[in-house]
C-alpha cells in the first residue's frame, strides 16, 4: 500500500505529485462534534428526507454548512493549490449509516460535471470517523495524471454516485491509499484522481461533507449554474451568486436550491436513463 503524504510537507508540490493530500486539520474535534450533532439531529427530525436535504448544494439550506464552505482554514489550503479567487461550485454529504452496505465505485469525478478547465480541488470534511472499516475515501496516487479516463453507467443499487458509474479499466487496488480522518480532519484531491470508499462495517455513522471548490475563471460547459463567492474576486461573472440562508430550511433558500439544483442536474445527467440525487464523493 502506498503511503500517504502529509499536508505538512511541501502541500503545492506534494498535491500536483500525487493528486491528494491528507489529513490536514481544519477544526477542533469539539467543533467537529457539534457538527455532527446537528446532522444527527437532522436525520432525527427529518427521517428519510434528511439525505435529501443534505446531500447536493445542503449549504444553500444550512448557514452553518455555508459558514464551513467559506471556513479560512480550508481556503487558505485550497488558495495554495486554486489561488486567491475561489468559488464552492457544490457541497453535499456522503454518509453511510453504520453497519450499511452503500459504496462508492472507482471513478473520476469530472467525468459528468461539465466544468472546463479541470483546475477543481475537493475538500472532503470528515465529521465523523472515517476510516477503513467505515468506508473512507480510497485514491490512486498519481491517478490525476492520466486525464479523462472512459467510464460505464451500471445504477448499481447501493453505489452512491449519481449514474453509478464505474471506471472502463482495471483498478490496481494494491495501489490504493486510505485517506483516514478523524472529526474536524479534511483530505483534499484532483478533480481526475480515481477514487472510491467501501461499505460501512463499523457501529457508527460516516458523514463527510465534500466541498468543489473551482477558481473563478473557470466555466459551466453546457448552461448557466450557481457558485458561491468563498475568497477574493469574481471577474469573470460565469455563475449566479449564492445568498447566505437566512436560517436552516428557510422557504426561500430551499426554492433557490430547487431551481439551482436542476439547473446543474439537466448538466449532470444529459443522456442518462435513471437518476440518483447524487453527484460523486
Amino acid at each position: 500500500m502506498s503511503e500517504i503524504m502529509m499536508a505538512g510537507e511541501p502541500g503545492q508540490g506534494a498535491y500536483r505529485a500525487q493528486g491528494f493530500l491528507s489529513p490536514i486539520r481544519i477544526m477542533s474535534a469539539a467543533d467537529a462534534a457539534q457538527l455532527a450533532d446537528k446532522i444527527a439531529g437532522i436525520y432525527e427530525d427529518h427521517g428519510v428526507e434528511a439525505k435529501g436535504l443534505l446531500g447536493s448544494n445542503a449549504h444553500f439550506i444550512f448557514p452553518a454548512l455555508f459558514d464551513l464552505v467559506c471556513n479560512p482554514a480550508i481556503l487558505d489550503q485550497v488558495e495554495a493549490i486554486l489561488g486567491p479567487d475561489i468559488l464552492c461550485w457544490s457541497a453535499s454529504f456522503f454518509s453511510k449509516p453504520a453497519a450499511d452496505a452503500s459504496f462508492v465505485s472507482w471513478h473520476q469525478d469530472l467525468t459528468y460535471w461539465g466544468l472546463a478547465p479541470a483546475d477543481i480541488v475537493t475538500a472532503w470534511v470528515a465529521v465523523t470517523p472515517s476510516t477503513r472499516k467505515s468506508g473512507c475515501m480510497r485514491v490512486l496516487p498519481g491517478s490525476h495524471g492520466q486525464g479523462q479516463l472512459g467510464h460505464s453507467d451500471t445504477f448499481a443499487p447501493g453505489n452512491l454516485l449519481s449514474r453509478g458509474q464505474v471506471l472502463d479499466v482495471a483498478v490496481d487496488e494494491d495501489e490504493a491509499v486510505d485517506l483516514v480522518l478523524q472529526p474536524g480532519e479534511m483530505s483534499l484531491h484532483d478533480v481526475l484522481i480515481v477514487h472510491g470508499s467501501e461499505a460501512n462495517r463499523s457501529d457508527l455513522p460516516r458523514h463527510g461533507f465534500a466541498i468543489r471548490y473551482i477558481p473563478t475563471y473557470c466555466k459551466q460547459i453546457g448552461g448557466r449554474t450557481t457558485a458561491l463567492l468563498a475568497r477574493g474576486e469574481d471577474r469573470y461573472d460565469h455563475f449566479d451568486t449564492v445568498p447566505r440562508p437566512q436560517a436552516d430550511l428557510h422557504p426561500d433558500a430551499m426554492a433557490f436550491r430547487d431551481k439551482a439544483n436542476a439547473a446543474v442536474k439537466s448538466i449532470l445527467m444529459a443522456g442518462a436513463d435513471t437518476t440518483i440525487d447524487t453527484d460523486g464523493e
